[in-house]
């Protein structure tokens, strides 16, 4: 196998990025300035066969045959769990960044370049907008979360895809509270968690069930779930209450 690409990547998904990046490579040649991979693969939180591969695309321009052209890439790629990347010009990612500062600050602190250039390297995020951005999230995060349940009918099976997939989300918001606050800023879920949960005095029990249930660390049964719901809940009131007073 060719050098390693990320540190403690199984080696499947080792020979997978490089695959991947061949394919980006071949497709656009030099109209491809930057190829990022981003996320929990980077950060030493991925779950295979569980967690998604997540890319960014850098073009000098753009347009319907480009992107038309990734369509046979993402038929092979997106069984591997490689969603549609991000497809952005270096000035649309200044813009961008400054209208999503969190989702920048966390691509800037976690990526590996899988071809072309680094668009990072001496980026500045502006974050005026972040306060904003992180507060609002979390106070719409319960909405969304009663919204989904009732949607899936409130059923066992839709509880247990709908708390991994809304802690996936949560985590960067709690890690956004962590920047606002002065605090380290920290990588590992299960940490940012009991840190946010220290830091603001509330119980987030639910938090940390939800992503045992995500690692797949919990198997809870059927009259199980309901509470772990229920703890869930509580932890995301708890939450929207302590960050309405920010």
């Amino acid at each position: 196998m060719r050098e390693r690409i990320i540190d403690g990547l199984p080696d499947d998904y080792q020979r997978l990025l490089q695959n991947y990046a061949k394919d980006v490579k071949s497709a656009y040649g030099e109209r491809l300035e930057g190829l990022i991979i981003y996320g929990s693969a980077v950060r030493g939180e991925f779950l295979p066969g569980r967690s998604n591969l997540n890319m960014l695309l850098l073009f000098t321009g753009y347009d319907a045959a480009l992107l038309k052209a990734y369509a046979p890439i993402h038929k092979r790629w997106s069984k591997e769990q490689v969603v549609v990347p991000l497809f952005l010009t270096e000035q649309e990612l200044l813009l961008s960044s400054s209208i999503f500062p969190l989702e920048f600050l966390e691509i800037q602190e976690h990526h590996r370049v899988l071809g072309g250039r680094d668009p990072f390297v001496g980026f500045h995020v502006q974050t005026g907008r972040l306060k904003d951005q992180v507060v609002q999230g979390l106070t719409g995060h319960i909405l969304r979360v009663r919204q989904r349940f009732a949607e899936g009918g409130g059923s066992n099976d839709a509880v247990t895809i709908l708390l991994p997939l809304s802690i996936t989300s949560t985590i960067p918001l709690l890690r956004g509270l962590q920047r606002i606050a002065g605090r380290a800023v920290l990588s590992q879920s299960d940490a940012v968690i009991a840190d946010v949960a220290a830091y603001l005095k509330i119980d987030l029990q639910g938090f940390h069930d939800a992503l045992m249930l995500k690692r797949g660390q919990i198997t809870p049964g059927p009259g199980e779930i309901p509470r772990l719901f229920d703890r869930y809940l509580q932890a995301a009131g708890s939450l929207a209450e302590a960050v309405a007073t920010w």
